[in-house]
């Protein structure tokens, strides 16, 4: 598994996004996302994610304008030059579907890309621009269920399995079926033998069960 150097702590100088912004640094962070612009690799806990290019250029397109709404038709003058021939609609539909596919997004439940019915789509987390790579990435409000439950969840010091649990409930039962046993025995020999004989017999009972309890 990679290590993950992305990080979601404030850089010294952190800048908004917007056109000209972008550029003021080499990497962009937004979750557990870095972009390197230098390069134009996008990764997610230091693995990379192949991006196509049109995918790649969506994404930019929505970190200049976080939480501001992205046109349909900003899309498609972006991605295509206004003399390309090509179903428009359903070419942004597919792009910006490959681009939530790229980053475990949700059209029902997002938590980057938010379509805006009859106008367009809008990120929902800021991003910020900085000439650090990062260091490592500390989940937020925006980590998954199962991530939280593994950071909260006790170690489960007393933890037994099934079978280690009968191992002990065994030993126990056969421990207090001698003390119950022994028991009867003294009781049978308290009386039944002289008190000299059961003051004896009593004493190197007591010592066998303290020998054998401890």
């Amino acid at each position: 598994m990679p290590s993950e150097v992305i990080s979601m702590q404030e850089p010294d100088t952190p800048a908004i996004p917007g056109p000209s912004l972008l550029s003021s640094g080499r990497y962009i962070h937004f979750g557990p996302f870095r972009i390197d612009q230098q390069r134009q690799e996008v990764t997610r806990n230091g693995a990379r994610l192949k991006l196509q290019g049109k995918v790649y250029q969506t994404l930019l397109t929505l970190l200049e304008k976080p939480g501001e709404v992205v046109t349909r038709e900003e899309l498609r003058m972006r991605l295509w030059p206004a003399d390309t021939h090509v179903n428009y609609d359903a070419n942004v539909n597919t792009t910006v579907n490959k681009l939530r596919i790229a980053l475990g997004d949700s059209c029902d439940k997002p938590l980057y890309v938010e379509t805006i019915p009859r106008k367009g789509y809008s990120l929902l987390v800021q991003a910020q621009i900085s000439n650090r790579a990062g260091t490592t990435y500390s989940p937020q409000n925006g980590a998954s269920g199962k991530d939280t439950e593994d950071l909260s969840s006790p170690t489960g010091i007393f933890k037994l399995s099934k079978s280690d649990l009968w191992v002990v409930l065994s030993a126990i039962g056969l421990i207090l079926t001698g003390m119950l046993l022994g028991a009867g025995i003294m009781r049978f020999w308290m009386n039944h033998a002289s008190p000299v004989s059961t003051h004896s017999l009593a004493l190197v009972f007591y010592r066998l069960l303290e020998k054998t309890i401890l």
